[in-house]
């Protein structure tokens, strides 16, 4: 049986530029760094943001962008903060889909590897009782 997620890794080109942009944007706390060791396929750095483990290992970027995206859930007072942080980071917003009223606020954002990242408020409970109307 699943039990939960037990980390999400990313690709990334550069580890420094990731660190800013996973530290900047999400408040993620670092808490290894294989430095110039190699414990697995490339150099990687590990982070909590809330309780999640997000690994970053070097390596080529994604050729291209999709939809496909993680979504962290933020707090709705705080949602205009996290924008201004993805603004005065310079990456590229991507326009929003079409929202139900009431399903909560998201802005989409990629970092710079093209992964593609939701800030949301929303929950899934609210998602469900805004599709049943």
């Amino acid at each position: 049986m699943i039990e939960d997620i037990s980390h999400i890794t990313f690709i990334v080109h550069d580890l420094e530029r990731a660190t800013r942009f996973f530290s900047y944007i999400f408040d993620a706390e670092e808490v290894y760094s294989s430095g110039d060791r190699n414990f697995s396929l490339s150099r990687e750095k590990f982070f909590r943001i809330g309780g999640l483990w997000v690994a970053v290992m070097e390596g080529e970027s994604l050729p291209n962008r999709t939809y496909n995206h993680i979504a962290f859930k933020v707090p709705e007072e705080e949602f205009e903060t996290y924008q201004e942080r993805i603004r005065l980071l310079g990456v590229q917003v991507r326009t929003p889909r079409k929202r139900v009223e009431g399903e909560g606020r998201s802005i989409y954002f990629y970092d710079f590897d093209n992964h593609l990242f939701e800030l949301h408020t929303g929950t899934l409970t609210k998602r469900l009782e805004c599709y049943g109307k």
